[in-house]
Formats: C-alpha cells, structure tokens, sequence
C-alpha cells in the first residue's frame, strides 16, 4: 500500500500549499483524492505482502473468515471501480477533465487511474489525450492509456507500457502454466528512444521487471496463437 501512503503524504502537503491559490477547486480535489485511494488500495494490498503477513486482521477488520479475504478483495475492485467511474463521468461532463488548473499535482492523476481500469477508454481518449496535450496530465498517462487502449482492440502498442497474462502450452510436455508477457510494440528496435522522447524514465525492458515480467520481443502473429490456442481450450 506504499503508492497510496505517497499519494496521501502528495496530496497533504499539495493541499497547504494550493490553499492560497484560487484556482484550485478544494471541494473537487479533496473528492477525487479520495477516489483515487479508493481505486487503489485493494490493488496494492493483492500485490503487498501485507495480504500474506496480516491476513488474519485484516480479515478481522473487514469482519470475514480469513480463507474468504482474497476472494472478498477481488469481488470489491469491481464495485468500487464501477462507483468511481460514474462519479468521474458526472465530474468530466461538469467541469471537463480535472487537470493540475483546477486541482493540482497529483490529484490531476485521479481520473485518469478510475477510466484507466474501466471499460470506457475508448470513450475517453481523446478526452485524456487533450488534457495531456495542454500539459493538465503527465503525457506518459496519456501513452498508458493508449497501449491499452490499442492493446484491447488487438493492435500493436506503441511505447510498451502493456502486460497481459496468457495460458501457454508447452510443445514438448504439453503442460500448461500461466505466463505474463508484454503486448507487441509497433516499433520495437525504437521504443525505448521514443519512451525517453516522451518523458518515461525506465526502458521497456525496465519497466517489463518493475511488472515482474522478462522482456521478449513478440509479434502480433505469434500472440495471436498464442489466444487463439488458449480460446481453444475446453477448460476456459
């Protein structure tokens, strides 16, 4: 839960120091602060060793046997992620989106993380790709949003910011295992000037292992066996 505790310790002390700035919507900022940790803390803490050392009281805390805490998680994403998309589609339509004018570092990246883990990219877009344009939004969020969007419609991502979790057969014994892959990159003998260019600190490789993925190179032909074998499983 380290992100959201930085986000908490940004956005108190971002809070101080906007107070004299008119500019600032606080009702607005203080809302989306609090959606952004909502969207966040059951993702950190499925991928925090919190879950496996203080599964006991966190179970207690939530008032459920300790066995069922890791499906509870899982089934609370999905209803919060819903609730904070309406509430951010009220606020895009009212006040456009909610860019570093009008709300400040970091909370500027709220809206952005709540469409990011919907199903309404495509509707926002350009919506996202415009406030990073008039700088409102890190540009690199923009690049995220993109290679997933492309990723989604089964295209080439563009600065390989994509993973995705693939079934994959062994051709020898035949077993199965899951594997995370990164999703091909349109130009990969370039990716990484173009990364740079755009503002991303790490190298696709880099960022591969901060995802706990090892980098290959892929084609979009090879990834298209690789799920068209896994749709043709009878287990799936």
């Amino acid at each position: 839960m380290m992100r959201s505790i930085v986000f908490i310790i940004i956005i108190s002390i971002a809070g101080q120091s906007s107070l004299g700035q008119a500019t600032i919507n606080q009702a607005l900022k203080k809302e989306l602060d609090s959606i952004y940790i909502q969207d966040q803390k059951f993702r950190e803490l499925i991928n925090s060793d919190l879950l496996r050392l203080k599964s006991d009281s966190i179970a207690d805390s939530y008032n459920i046997p300790q066995a069922d805490l890791l499906n509870f998680i899982i089934k609370q994403i999905p209803l919060i992620d819903s609730a904070n998309l309406l509430r951010v589609e009220q606020i895009i339509a009212k006040h456009g989106y909610p860019g570093k004018t009008q709300v400040g570092i970091p909370t500027n990246e709220a809206a952005f993380y709540v469409i990011q883990h919907s199903k309404n990219i495509e509707k926002y877009l350009p919506v996202v790709k415009e406030a990073a344009d008039q700088k409102e939004l890190p540009f690199t969020l923009y690049a995220m949003m993109l290679d997933r969007s492309l990723m989604y419609n089964g295209q080439e991502q563009v600065y390989g910011t994509q993973g995705k979790g693939l079934k994959v057969k062994d051709p020898v014994t035949g077993n199965e295992s899951f594997t995370m892959i990164i999703w091909p990159i349109k130009d990969a003998a370039h990716v990484n000037e173009l990364r740079k260019k755009v503002g991303f600190k790490l190298t696709v490789e880099e960022n591969a292992s901060e995802m706990g993925i090892q980098y290959k190179m892929r084609t979009m032909e090879e990834v298209r066996i690789m799920l068209k074998n896994q749709a043709a499983d009878p287990g799936k």
